[in-house]
């Protein structure tokens, strides 16, 4: 476990970090597609678009305090147990540290991830466990 571990304040669930996540995909995510894809005329495995979609996730919420675009409208941010700042290594822990959990277990710890939000009190998915994070809402 973290050394100064203390209980997360207003952990947030499932469904505003899934909305959040939504209108990430919805105001980031749709016009990056439609401008690549006027670039490079290609909508599939397309390169620019992902290495663009994860600089964003991962340093956005470095720079913007823990919020991306979609977090920062459904009133969410990402934070750190410990109470420091996020930063580059613990948004590389949390996405792509994460991410290769994800893809190891074959997107069944995306499942598990999901149900630990749903159920456990402090709300903290197992991408939030690797990196000693968890999601906070702005309003008490």
């Amino acid at each position: 476990m973290e050394s100064n571990f203390t209980s997360p304040s207003n952990p947030v669930g499932f469904w505003r970090r899934l909305g959040a996540g939504l209108l990430d995909a919805i105001i980031i995510g749709l016009p990056l597609l439609l401008i690549t894809y006027i670039i490079t005329g290609n909508t599939e495995d397309n390169l620019v678009t992902n290495i663009i979609t994860s600089l964003y996730n991962l340093l956005v919420p470095v720079f913007w305090h823990g919020y991306t675009v979609g977090k920062r409208i459904a009133g969410i941010r990402i934070a750190r147990i410990d109470g420091d700042p996020v930063g580059i290594g613990t948004m590389l822990l949390r996405n792509l540290v994460g991410g290769i959990v994800y893809v190891i277990t074959l997107g069944i710890g995306i499942i598990v991830s999901a149900i630990m939000v749903a159920v456990r009190q402090d709300k903290r998915s197992l991408h939030d466990l690797i990196a000693g994070t968890y999601v906070t809402s702005d309003q008490p």
